[in-house]
């Protein structure tokens, strides 16, 4: 008996240049395990078809006609908690990037990217990853390391032991599967207790979880080890 064919990546394009769009959907066609299920050239209706789809991952630009893709970032989130958003756009200042990671981006990739390095990305991003494109990430890590260092002490002491357990699982990219999996607990434990670090942190996304964590290794605070 063949095992089964693993699910393609879902995959919702949000841009308004046609031949980007047209770029990607080209390039997507070349990939069996990525599937580009729609395409929308504004937010509200990148909304509304994300809302509908529940992609796996939303590839977002930052500007659109109708409204910023930052803030649609936020809404797609809420109305999708499963799905991820990638940025992928042609703004590289601090600012934006710095707004996208607070909005909850998983990744933050800009259009001069390799297409084979946007498909890994994609993948890297589907399975958990949060990533930041080279050209924009030492400056965004420096901010994220002031951040953390100015608020890691007093945060990290609020954690239980077994949340100082989930956050380098987080770190290393792994689902919640896997951390129920690895600390032998339900996957509706690992949720709660999730809901209770990020309530403890002043945190919403997995990614911010992992700076948290990466910065307090790095400033030598708290207990966790790398």
């Amino acid at each position: 008996m063949s095992k089964a064919k693993p699910r393609a990546i879902s995959v919702l394009v949000v841009d308004d240049h046609e031949v980007v769009l047209a770029g990607i959907r080209s390039v997507l066609q070349l990939v069996p395990d990525i599937r580009m299920v729609g395409a929308s050239d504004t937010a509200g209706r990148g909304l509304a078809e994300a809302a509908r789809l529940k992609p796996d991952v939303v590839l977002l630009d930052i500007r659109l006609p109708d409204r910023s893709g930052i803030d649609i970032c936020r809404d797609i989130l809420s109305a999708c908690p499963e799905t991820r958003v990638l940025f992928l756009t042609s703004y590289a200042d601090e600012d934006t990037v710095r707004a996208a990671v607070l909005a909850g981006a998983h990744g933050y990739v800009l259009k001069d990217i390799r297409t084979s390095t946007l498909v890994d990305t994609i993948r890297a991003v589907a399975s958990g990853e949060s990533l930041l494109d080279p050209t924009v990430a030492k400056k965004t890590l420096s901010w994220l390391r002031n951040l953390a260092a100015k608020h890691a002490t007093s945060k990290a002491r609020r954690l239980s032991p077994q949340e100082e357990r989930i956050l380098p699982l987080i770190a290393q990219g792994k689902t919640n599967k896997e951390i129920a999996l690895a600390m032998h607990l339900s996957e509706k434990t690992v949720k709660n207790y999730l809901a209770n670090m990020y309530d403890k942190l002043g945190i919403t996304r997995r990614s911010q979880a992992a700076a948290f964590y990466v910065e307090q290794g790095r400033n030598g605070l708290g207990s966790f080890t790398e």
